[in-house]
């Protein structure tokens, strides 16, 4: 039998692109809570990993566009979630450091990622959840 790839229903952008809407929904709640947008949240969660780091390797970990970066990076400093400091090794690089304030919203948000732990081990086996990682990261390999 042969797949029509004109129907909506076998197509895998339209997929990817309700998953996104409700993955976004589902952390919206949350992220209100602590004046956060879900790219925000994207990129606190690379700089719990790992503070202190520059705006290219902040990029390269999240995959969000520069322009978009560097707007965002200026609202996360002006919410006083981090500051961009020029390196100290080449003037015309800046760095992403969190402040106080966003080293401690860590543990705010941690509570929160554990809820939707819980709701994804109610989808996903963690071999399947594994799987899908590994399908995905290829997927992505390919596009990127």
């Amino acid at each position: 039998m042969t797949i029509d790839n004109h129907q909506l229903s076998n197509q895998l952008c339209h997929r990817f692109y309700v998953i996104s809407n409700a993955i976004t929904r589902r952390y919206r709640a949350s992220l209100e809570k602590v004046n956060l947008t879900y790219p925000q949240y994207v990129a606190m969660m690379a700089l719990w990993e790992e503070d202190n780091i520059s705006v290219g390797e902040l990029h390269k970990k999240t995959l969000i566009d520069n322009g978009c970066l560097t707007l965002m990076l200026k609202k996360m400093c002006d919410k006083n979630l981090i500051t961009l400091v020029v390196s100290e090794t080449d003037k015309r690089m800046k760095r992403v450091k969190l402040t106080e304030k966003g080293a401690k919203l860590k543990e705010i948000v941690q509570k929160e990622r554990e809820k939707a732990q819980q709701e994804q081990n109610k989808l996903l086996t963690e071999d399947e959840f594994q799987q899908l990682v590994f399908l995905l990261d290829k997927f992505k390999s390919g596009l990127i």
